[in-house]
């Protein structure tokens, strides 16, 4: 599994001109999944996002994480971070798990996000052309891939 974590202000998602799911101060997590994904990956990586410390404390440093903060999250799956832009100018996307597999681990990785964090979290809509809006925090991006747990 593969996110890019943004720290964001608002963010919001739009599927064919009306508004999906909207946070506040919190993540947005663009979520790429691949075939050899497990659970280990999975319980990982949102173990990991629950507790980065990339939220301010009161002397303005990066210390509190989602479980210290009432912040908000909107997963939105992103098959694209798994491209591959080896050969030519037309990304491959082969990588990326085809949606019989991606959808069940996407929609158990959202469920052990809340479950992590003991909150709801805001989706996307899995497969669909969406309109992600965000005012990036700072700006705060950090991409982790959960094979190589860095």
């Amino acid at each position: 599994m593969r996110v890019i974590i943004q720290r964001v202000k608002q963010a919001s998602v739009t599927v064919e001109g009306n508004i999906k799911s909207k946070i506040d101060k919190g993540l947005l997590v663009l979520l790429g999944i691949e075939d050899s994904d497990s659970a280990e990956d999975n319980a990982w990586l949102c173990n990991k996002i629950a507790n980065l410390r990339i939220f301010d404390d009161k002397e303005g440093i990066m210390n509190l994480s989602l479980k210290d903060i009432s912040a908000e999250v909107l997963v939105v799956s992103q098959f694209t971070l798994f491209a591959s832009t080896q050969k030519g100018n037309r990304p491959s996307y082969i990588r990326a798990s085809k949606p019989d597999i991606a959808i069940r681990m996407y929609e158990k990785f959202c469920k052990e996000l809340e479950k992590t964090i003991n909150n709801k979290i805001q989706t996307g809509v899995f497969g669909a052309h969406m309109e992600v809006e965000l005012i990036n925090d700072g700006p705060v991006t950090i991409w982790i891939d959960s094979k190589e747990k860095e």
